[in-house]
């Protein structure tokens, strides 16, 4: 019996690796992702000249003018497009968190002081929780904004590349949990007072004094990270793993810095740069906690999207690796004069030079996506359609999933989405009987689980470029092929999770969140 449920799954391990070796080879045949983006921005232009003779009958929620294709090689738009380019390259928002946190992050791995920590890390940790450790972490790094993408991702694959598994495993595994997972967390981060704000606002179309917590969705996300765990683990070692065994590693490895025994040196040196650390966590804490503190917002929070402290992020991460970074190098004898830290950040930026370029198409293409207004009426009409169906409520909550998923393909900004989306939704479901945070529950599923498959994710080719450090012949497609196993079965799995929970919860009383219900009761 055992027999022939192994051969079973081997061949369904197969009729997979065929599918996703197809996906890869049609992926790969795209041009270089610069190239790509660049090609994009022509076949938006014109897709924008030809739909702007079309008049579309959809307005935005709250207005009575339809929205309009603005066609893009009008002169004046024409004019627009490269009077801005400089600052829409320049204003590219991955583009300095990547390089400012990459400055700070090279000379703590040149310093070996990451390197320490990654064999620390590997000794301490049992092989086989290794997969759901990283998973755990990625998902929790959403508390400090981006910081997943430039650290969590990249150090994923040298710790499964030190421990003599495949990296790029170990980067699909870290990119499921930062992306994939991005509205799971058992950490409140400033995504949920934003996303809620605009759940407020389409709420109070059908009620003005109703009153959402920021907070309403936190125990189904603090729920939520378990799944993503399992699912991220399981796939990880059953599936992507395996298959990558034929991949072979091929990049410029004499780059990466090899993982040794941990001499006394190092461990000092480790010790030293650790402490510096705790000491500026602690300065950070004390200057954070007064009431009236310079890194709170107007209103004294410190979490929010305008807290000064929310958006120092990544000068912090800069800081508190590269003092550490730097105490390490000194300590270990790595440094030995001032040149050495210059030299280092200099070779980390060697390394992002390819991102650079990029990531200079890639910002044209998405200001010129979003300026042509094509997004939005995908957005608008693809709702309008699925309310139109006028489908039960549970059926509508999954049809939203896959709704959003599908939009998230082509408009990656959870907050643009839900602005979009939410006066159609939200006030809908409230007329069926369904609360405002259950329909926001549902659109954060959605939101999460096609992230990781999406080329206009603006990390997605920062994701390229460190696959490309160990395979050099990742593209695109490559990338799809690995990462879509993760977005189905995260797709599938959360969303019955959530049907799941809110049924179970509707049971026993179990809210989504912190002043949060299932029912929202209808007057009469």
């Amino acid at each position: 019996m055992s027999t022939d449920n192994n051969v079973t799954g081997s061949n369904q391990n197969t009729r997979l690796n065929r599918i996703l070796n197809k996906v890869e080879k049609a992926g790969n045949k795209l041009p270089d992702p610069a190239v790509m983006f660049a090609g994009l921005i022509l076949i938006i232009w014109g897709l924008s000249y030809a739909l702007s003779f079309y008049t579309f009958k959809s307005p935005l929620p709250g207005s009575t003018e339809p929205v309009q294709v603005v066609n893009l090689l009008a002169p004046d738009r024409l004019a627009e497009f490269l009077s801005t380019m400089v600052t829409t390259f320049t204003g590219f928002a991955p583009l300095g968190v990547v390089l400012v946190a990459m400055l700070g992050v090279g000379v703590a791995e040149r310093s070996g002081f990451i390197n320490v920590a990654i064999k620390l890390m590997i000794d301490s940790t049992a092989k086989k929780l290794l997969t759901p450790v990283l998973i755990l972490v990625a998902i929790i790094s959403h508390t400090a904004v981006d910081a997943g993408y430039v650290l969590v991702i990249p150090l994923g694959g040298m710790i499964f590349y030190a421990a003599g598994r495949h990296p790029l495993a170990g980067i699909a595994a870290a990119f499921a949990g930062v992306s994939g997972g991005f509205s799971a967390n058992f950490i409140p981060s400033a995504i949920d007072p934003m996303i809620m704000s605009f759940t407020q606002v389409a709420a109070e179309m059908m009620d003005e004094s109703i009153q959402l917590n920021p907070l309403n969705n936190w125990f189904f996300t603090a729920a939520s990270s378990f799944l993503v765990v399992a699912v991220g683990w399981w796939l990880t070692d059953k599936v992507i793993e395996p298959r990558l065994q034929n991949t072979a590693i091929d990049g410029d490895t004499d780059d990466i810095p090899e993982i040794a025994e941990v001499s006394k040196q190092d461990r000092k040196a480790f010790r030293a740069a650790v402490l510096t650390m705790l000491a500026g966590i602690v300065l950070l804490v004390a200057i954070s906690i007064p009431e009236g503190s310079a890194l709170r917002d107007a209103d004294g929070e410190l979490a929010s999207f305008t807290a000064p402290l929310m958006q120092s992020i990544v000068p912090l991460i800069f800081l508190f690796f590269w003092i550490p970074g730097i105490v390490h190098g000194y300590v270990a004898g790595v440094f030995k004069e001032t040149r050495d830290v210059i030299a280092a950040m200099t070779k980390a930026m060697e390394g992002m030079a390819y991102y650079v370029v990029m990531a200079f198409f890639c910002a044209l293409f998405i200001k010129a996506f979003g300026d042509s207004k094509i997004g939005i009426i995908m957005s608008i009409n693809g709702a309008n359609f699925l309310k139109a169906l006028a489908l039960p409520g549970s059926v509508t909550l999954v049809g939203i999933i896959f709704l959003v998923a599908f939009i998230n393909l082509f408009v990656g900004s959870a907050s643009a989405k839900w602005a979009l989306i939410a006066p159609i939704f939200v006030p809908m479901l409230m007329q069926l009987g369904y609360s405002p945070d259950l329909t926001q529950a549902a659109y954060r599923v959605g939101d999460s689980a096609s992230n990781i498959i999406t080329p206009l994710l603006p990390y997605f080719p920062l994701v390229v470029v460190y696959c490309q450090r160990y395979v050099k012949g990742t593209g695109i497609g490559t990338l799809v092929s690995i990462m879509l196993p993760y977005s189905i079965a995260l797709l599938v799995t959360w969303s019955a999770f959530l049907i799941l929970y809110w049924t179970v919860g509707s049971l026993i009383g179990l809210p989504l969140g912190i002043q949060a219900n299932y029912l929202y009761p209808m007057a009469g």
